[in-house]
């Protein structure tokens, strides 16, 4: 057979490939089934359906015609830094980093920053938008996961709270 979708071919891979990973690694839990469904049993489900979708994928890129063959791009480094560097960001100041001695810095700061970072990723950057943006994003985040769900982590930086 012939790949007549490159950029299908080569993203129905990597589906199947997480998918497989994903699953391989929650078989280290106990699993169960499905009545008495153990801490690896959702994860092994849903490894499973990635690869399932995975192969769905590959198969169509070699089996529907496309204009150009839909060849892949070249890699979109900006928006790829960006995005991983603002959820890097986040996950640092909401935790904090001991090891350099950096203190929690809070959900709302994290939000921020990974609003402000994540916007760097595209072609127009406002700082209004990024504003009004991570104002929502904060408020929603903190009354669906501080008020509504009662988790426990820090909101404000540790100096302040």
């Amino acid at each position: 057979m012939k790949i007549k979708s490159q950029r299908d071919f080569f993203s129905g891979a990597l589906f199947c490939a997480f998918g497989v990973a994903f699953a391989w690694g929650a078989t280290s839990y106990t699993v169960g089934d499905g009545a008495r469904m153990g801490p690896g049993y959702f994860p092994l489900i849903v490894g499973v359906l990635i690869a399932i979708m995975g192969t769905l994928i590959t198969l169509k890129a070699m089996t529907v015609d496309t204009e150009d063959g839909e060849p892949i791009g070249r890699i979109a480094w900006r928006p790829l830094i960006f995005i991983i560097g603002a959820n890097l960001a986040f996950g640092v100041l909401l935790g904090g980093l001991p090891s350099i001695g950096l203190p929690p810095m809070g959900l709302i700061v994290a939000i921020y920053a990974l609003t402000f970072i994540a916007n760097l990723a595209g072609d127009h950057f406002s700082v209004k938008s990024s504003l009004v943006l991570a104002t929502i994003l904060a408020v929603g985040s903190y009354l669906a996961f501080v008020v509504a769900l009662k988790l426990q982590f820090p909101v404000w930086p540790t100096f302040i709270a």
